[in-house]
């Protein structure tokens, strides 16, 4: 027999555990504008990450690293504004919560005020827990995010998979366990052996989401371009493409292209 899952009207950080207690999947995807935001949230997605993604998606940046915190404040902005009933989580970009918990609380602050965000998410583990504490000591929620850390992609040198050996598997373990201690609402994984991920999930009482982490977890992210197929070059393991829109979006401005040229658009019908 089945049992209903809870109807949410508004999503918040407890509706996230209660989900995960309750043996119900979190879904998780990145927005960074008022439409797509609007959509999204429309859809009844629970969680939406106005993500660093944005340099790459909105911006063209090879990496994450250039974006600040006035690009993550508009863009969260504009989520924010679309938004009537998902959990809104926006990162904090690079270099505002590395090195000075001090930094780390005002780079929130601002974000929180500016943008009317709903939670925070930081990239790393013990290396950046005073930042942590110091945000959530004030009152503000946090996901942390091990594994794959994009901001740290110049260490990494590459996007391959993390935790494969059994050092690294440890700590990503024991991070997981420590940001759970200190008071984060949830944990993403990104690029992790899927056994790992599961064991680790399994391992705290608090939400672990998943990209490129198997179907052990309690939920799953995926950037918005990517699952619309709006990006076509971008082909990792996890990446399921629910649309081709690249294709599609491409015939239309061709179509449109072709009746301007040819005096087709407008018609009578389109005109006053």
């Amino acid at each position: 027999m089945s049992v209903a899952k809870k109807q949410y009207k508004r999503v918040t950080v407890k509706s996230l555990v209660e989900m995960k207690a309750n043996n119900e999947k979190i879904s998780m995807l990145t927005a960074y504008d008022y439409t797509m935001a609007s959509i999204v949230d429309g859809a009844g997605i629970d969680t939406i990450l106005v993500g660093d993604s944005a340099a790459n998606t909105m911006a063209g940046y090879e990496t994450t690293l250039p974006m600040t915190l006035d690009h993550m404040i508009y863009h969260a902005s504009s989520v924010v504004r679309a938004i009537k009933r998902a959990l809104v989580v926006v990162d904090l970009p690079f270099g505002t919560y590395q090195s000075d918990p001090k930094e780390a609380l005002r780079s929130a602050i601002r974000i929180m005020k500016e943008s009317g965000a709903h939670a925070l998410k930081l990239e790393g583990g013990k290396e950046i827990k005073e930042s942590i504490k110091r945000i959530l000591n004030a009152g503000i929620p946090v996901m942390g995010h091990l594994g794959l850390t994009p901001q740290s992609i110049y260490k990494f040198g590459t996007y391959t998979v993390r935790a494969k050996e059994e050092e690294e598997a440890e700590k990503l373990k024991a991070d997981a366990k420590m940001l759970e201690k200190i008071g984060c609402f949830a944990v993403v994984l990104e690029k992790v052996p899927a056994k790992l991920a599961k064991e680790v999930a399994e391992s705290i009482s608090i939400p672990v989401i998943g990209i490129g982490a198997g179907n052990g977890v309690d939920g799953q992210v995926l950037v918005v371009h990517d699952m619309l197929g709006m990006t076509h070059e971008f082909n990792p393991r996890f990446l399921r493409r629910y649309l081709d829109l690249h294709t599609e979006m491409t015939s239309a401005f061709q179509a449109y292209h072709k009746d301007v040229k040819a005096g087709e658009f407008p018609n009578e019908n389109e005109q006053y």
